[in-house]
């Protein structure tokens, strides 16, 4: 009885050790957050702070100013932990860049996107003169997102 005790103290033990660790190390990475404006972000969204793919991070007034400023954008509506916002993504930045398109990204995890209608992730909208013109929605091959971008430049 003793020996299982102590077997069940140790687990204990290491159990809290992990989940140190684990605080200590998200806290670390939530110091340098230079994207979000807050710091209660969800794990997964602290888990994609330092991919390249997810650095153009718009906040919800900066958009909603951007829009109501009758500006154009491209934005791209995400969530860290849908997959095939995951495939999707890579995909999208790479084009992105061959096509010299800047994207906002937004955070439907961590902000709120009802204003925008979006029912699934990943959704790529295009907006001109602050209205939306047109959106695509799910994973697609490059050369889709490619066309949907060039439609945007064309407009």
């Amino acid at each position: 009885m003793k020996k299982l005790l102590i077997i069940g103290a140790g687990v204990l033990a290491l159990f809290i050790v992990l989940i140190i660790i684990q605080t200590v190390n998200n806290n670390n990475r939530l110091a340098n957050n230079d994207l979000y404006d807050k710091d209660d972000l969800n794990a997964a969204t602290i888990d994609q702070l330092n991919d390249e793919n997810y650095q153009n991070i718009i906040m919800p007034d900066a958009l909603a100013e951007k829009l109501e400023a009758g500006e154009d954008a491209v934005v791209y509506f995400f969530s860290p932990t849908c997959q095939y916002c995951k495939k999707a993504t890579p995909k999208l930045m790479d084009v992105a860049g061959e096509e010299d398109i800047y994207i906002d990204q937004f955070n439907v995890l961590e902000y709120d996107d009802s204003a925008y209608g979006i029912e699934y992730t990943p959704t790529l909208i295009y907006f001109e003169d602050g209205k939306e013109v047109d959106r695509i929605v799910g994973d697609h091959t490059k050369d889709e997102f490619r066309t949907f971008l060039e439609t945007t430049k064309a407009q």
